[in-house]
């Protein structure tokens, strides 16, 4: 750290905000305890002044843009946001701009020029699983989707991926879709909703947090189990092993690491610190196979999600393009 810190001397009297709108399922939480592990020793370490976290009650924008006017006027010098709208924050966000805020949203990405964006390619993530399927079941079937948080930019973006590839393979049809909101027990309720209406599902495509829901939903209803993508949660992979033990199930699993948002923090740091970052920046997604699974299972905290956090060495790199 001490290299760090006579590099970064310049920041050490910034103030970084993390504004969040949400934090109902383990990938926010695992998001959060990322902010705070990376956060704290830089702040002790006197990288910058502060490096503090909030998050809204309701995952509604008119309550985040509030949010966001009130960290510019508490002298906040930058704020990092997951955001609950790609538009509806733009005006807050054009606000702490003019204010001289430095604005870096990440996961949910803004669309506001001043703004800095930090997003894995949803799109490519959502087709990467329909061509696993197509790999997987050349002669096709029935999938079921489950969707995340409706408006939010990641499920737009995901889902067009989905169906983009969907349309590319005329074998697969999707016959139905219903919001997960990226939380197992929401998930599970969905599924289970429409589940009576549905024939046969092959496969189920979805965007985390909704893979172990969805099978417990088939089993309640005593429908065979589809091959299901899965979203690097812990109880996802752990009911995968159980049943790759028990059956040889084989699928593959998907999401954005929850630490991203640290990567966020030292790309803020670093405009803070006056360096040159591109305004568009592109991390690569997570991915699990059937030959990593059990080493991915046993670095994922029980109840958590399978990570990676950055360093102030990635974040460079990743500005760099590397």
């Amino acid at each position: 750290f001490l290299s760090l810190v006579s590099a970064m001397a310049d920041t050490k009297d910034k103030k970084i905000a993390l504004s969040n709108n949400y934090a109902g399922n383990s990938w926010r939480q695992a998001m959060l305890k990322s902010w705070d592990k990376v956060t704290k020793p830089a702040v002790e370490a006197g990288i910058v002044a502060a490096a503090d976290p909030f998050t809204t009650a309701e995952n509604q924008a008119t309550e985040q843009a509030a949010q966001i006017q009130n960290m510019i006027l508490q002298g906040y010098n930058a704020i990092v946001v997951n955001a609950a709208s790609p538009t509806a924050l733009n005006g807050a966000i054009k606000e702490a701009c003019d204010a001289g805020v430095i604005v870096v949203s990440f996961d949910g990405i803004v669309t506001e020029p001043c703004a800095w964006r930090i997003a894995v390619d949803f799109k490519a993530m959502g087709a990467s699983e329909v061509e696993y399927l197509a790999k997987k079941m050349p002669e096709g079937g029935n999938l079921l989707e489950i969707r995340g948080l409706a408006g939010v930019f990641v499920d737009d973006e995901i889902s067009k991926g989905i169906n983009e590839t969907v349309a590319k393979y005329p074998q697969f049809k999707i016959v139905g879709s219903v919001h997960g909101d990226w939380a197992q027990e929401v998930a599970q309720k969905a599924v289970a909703g429409i589940l009576p209406s549905l024939p046969e599902v092959k496969a189920v495509v979805t965007q985390g947090g909704d893979g172990y829901g969805a099978a417990q939903a088939f089993a309640a209803a005593g429908r065979p189990t589809p091959l299901i993508i899965m979203g690097n949660r812990q109880d996802e992979l752990q009911w995968w092993k159980e049943q790759k033990d028990a059956n040889k199930y084989e699928t593959m699993s998907v999401s954005i690491a929850p630490g991203v948002s640290t990567l966020a923090f030292w790309v803020a740091q670093m405009i803070l610190d006056g360096k040159e970052v591109p305004k568009d920046l592109t991390v690569p997604f997570l991915r699990i196979d059937q030959d990593n699974l059990e080493a991915s299972l046993a670095t994922t905290e029980k109840g958590g999600v399978a990570n990676v956090e950055y360093t102030a060495e990635d974040a460079a790199k990743v500005v760099a393009g590397k």
